[in-house]
């Protein structure tokens, strides 16, 4: 597909298989504009322009430019000693009959590895899957999940094929960007690129899907292109573009306005949960139960929209919005494995800390990049200017750094609050954070978590501005682990809202509101099988109120991979894959209903997959784990 960079090459380019790694490379590193970053080089910003789209440059701006986002600039380069010999001014790019030779040399000689992405089972997915399939297979090695021989280690099978592959190929419809099992393998795929200089590269295909994506997926897609596919007549320029981006070239929505453009259209009716959230009338009723006969169902992935009438009230709910009542403000933690309805609980009280007139700010920690959790400079000032942007104040977080050089960050930041965005706000603040784990292996994590503990007990002076102030964190670690010192921790004050599974008065109150799809003997059967799981009881619920499977499919092919739990089963298993310890110790609990390791036990507490019970009793948390776990972990 190319030539290495040699010695003699005086003119380099990007290779075309890393386009897109220098591109997300450079949204991830630099800060600023194009503009920005070439003042800072001493290039032009025509040259960074070029660069950036795979242009030829001059080989010493082109190592500079690499130096500059800390790139390898051999594994980068793509010599282009056949073109122009390149000028200072960098006028001399590829043209006419010699783009087009070396496009069509390079689309003969292309032998890719390809990771093909998608949730079976369901349309339009499966079918574009198959058409991309054949039509690439015939030029490159294409994996496709599709039919692995029985006794294949399948965890195992996608993360070398993930961690071979040249490029991921993942389609997303409205349905498959919820699916657990296509985050997952976007997320390997990113960790292979950080291992594999960019390898594979991702291409994401948006199949009749027009919503903006939700975290995860926004993290790891929002920055690169994307293609669009809406009907079957536009399968054959779909395998054309990505033909054409395996070579190197772009996808066809590539720039912001593009994807604005394509963000703006209806090419299908959105689920009720994209549309925008109204304020309860009552924060502490129950949603009313829809009386028409037509039910309009909604998906069970995702956050819930506090007013969904699907919405079911714990007593973790009244706790937590009691807590947020009280004069003075109030620090909350709510605490729970993934899939517990967390996130969907600190929306239910943002939208009645609104409905009180409180100045709310969301920040989701999965917004931060990887980057700006390992410098705490980078992150506190981050922190700052982010909630600075929320409030629409004036940015002024880098002078005030500059003039408090001698405070260390903890206590920049607080003054920051204390002496210029407080002040500003003439409402009480509400913040709200998401998913503050993932500070977890940030080496700053203590004096962060210690600065909040300030916060809170800065309140007891009854003059101070922090009494103003709400705090709601939701993490699914244990706070042991995320702070050393536990007396300086923000957890071990205010309230700690614990999540629970429902009950089976809940789960009955959920069948109703899904129409009663249910008989009391079946809804038994389902509490056997999943234990009142948040989501696995929306999920079959919604499974056989919507006609997809009857209640004895359901549970006849619950423990089967493609059955209707799959990928919520091999999530699981695959992020097990590879932790020797972590499926030995959910095999003893299977078996043993103990685990020896302590450490082993919380991680497994954490992930949601047991239940510590009276005494050292541990078992799996319901049946649907004990029986698929202990089948798969063995095998």
């Amino acid at each position: 597909m190319g030539s290495f960079p040699s010695r003699l090459s005086r003119s380099l380019k990007v290779h075309p298989n890393k386009i897109s790694w220098v591109n997300q490379t450079f949204m991830h590193k630099v800060a600023g504009t194009q503009r920005g970053f070439a003042e800072a080089m001493g290039v032009s910003v025509d040259t960074v322009r070029k660069f950036l789209k795979g242009k030829a440059i001059s080989r010493s701006n082109f190592q500079d430019l690499c130096e500059g986002l800390e790139l390898d600039w051999c594994e980068m380069a793509f010599a282009d000693d056949s073109s122009v010999t390149t000028q200072a001014s960098e006028t001399a790019p590829l043209e006419g009959a010699d783009r087009s030779k070396q496009s069509a040399d390079s689309n003969q000689s292309a032998n890719c590895r390809i990771f093909l992405s998608y949730n079976r089972n369901i349309r339009p997915d499966e079918l574009v899957a198959l058409d991309l399939h054949n039509a690439l297979r015939k030029q490159h090695n294409i994996f496709i999940d599709q039919e692995m021989p029985i006794g294949t280690p399948w965890a195992e099978t996608i993360r070398k094929e993930i961690f071979q592959a040249d490029a991921l190929i993942v389609l997303l419809s409205e349905q498959s960007a919820q699916s657990e099992m296509v985050q997952q393998e976007i997320e390997l795929a990113r960790e292979s690129a950080a291992l594999r200089q960019g390898l594979p590269l991702i291409l994401p295909v948006r199949l009749r899907y027009t919503a903006p994506f939700r975290y995860p997926l926004n993290e790891a897609l929002d920055p690169l292109q994307w293609a669009f596919w809406n009907s079957e007549e536009d399968t054959p320029r779909l395998i054309a573009e990505i033909q054409n981006a395996l070579v190197g070239k772009s996808l066809p929505i590539e720039t912001e306005t593009a994807k604005r453009k394509l963000l703006s259209q209806s090419f299908t009716v959105r689920s009720q949960s994209d549309q925008p959230p109204m304020l309860p009338p009552d924060p502490m009723a129950q949603p009313p139960i829809e009386q028409s006969d037509a039910i309009t169902l909604e998906r069970p992935e995702g956050t819930m929209d506090p007013n969904s009438q699907f919405y079911i009230q714990r007593s973790s709910d009244v706790v937590a919005i009691s807590a947020l009542q009280q004069q003075g403000g109030g620090t909350v933690t709510i605490l729970g494995p993934r899939q517990m309805g967390k996130s969907s609980l600190l929306f239910r009280t943002i939208a009645i800390a609104r409905e009180q007139n409180k100045k709310v700010i969301f920040l989701d920690f999965q917004q931060f990049e990887s980057t700006t959790l390992e410098n705490a400079d980078r992150f506190f000032q981050r922190f700052c200017s982010w909630l600075t942007r929320k409030v629409r104040l004036k940015n002024r977080v880098e002078a005030f750094w500059q003039d408090n050089e001698g405070l260390d960050n903890p206590m920049q930041c607080t003054c920051y609050l204390e002496d210029y965005l407080l002040p500003e706000i003439s409402q009480p603040i509400f913040l709200a954070m998401d998913e503050v784990d993932r500070l977890i292996k940030s080496p700053f994590r203590d004096s962060f978590f210690s600065m909040l503990r300030s916060w809170h007990n800065d309140r007891a002076d009854f003059d101070s501005p922090w009494r103003q102030f709400d705090l709601v964190m939701v993490t699914s670690t244990e706070p042991y682990q995320l702070i050393q010192d536990m007396d300086q921790s923000p957890f071990n004050v205010g309230t700690s809202v614990g999540l629970r599974d429902f009950t089976f008065a809940e789960t009955v109150e959920l069948n109703q509101r899904h129409g009663a799809p249910l008989s009391e003997a079946q809804l038994a059967a389902l509490m056997e099988w999943v234990n009142g799981h948040p989501y696995l009881t929306r999920k079959s619920l919604y499974l056989v109120a919507s006609g997809q499977m009857s209640a004895a499919e359901v549970f006849g092919q619950a423990v089967q991979s493609r059955g209707p739990f799959g990928g919520h089963l091999r999530y699981h298993l695959l992020r097990m894959e590879n932790k020797s310890s972590l499926v030995e110790g959910m095999l003893q609990v299977i078996d043993d209903q103990s685990c020896k390791d302590e450490q082993v036990l919380r991680r497994l507490e954490g992930a949601g997959l047991v239940q510590r019970r009276e005494g050292r009793q541990v078992i799996p948390r319901c049946r649907l784990y004990a029986e698929y776990f202990g089948e798969h972990l063995r095998a």
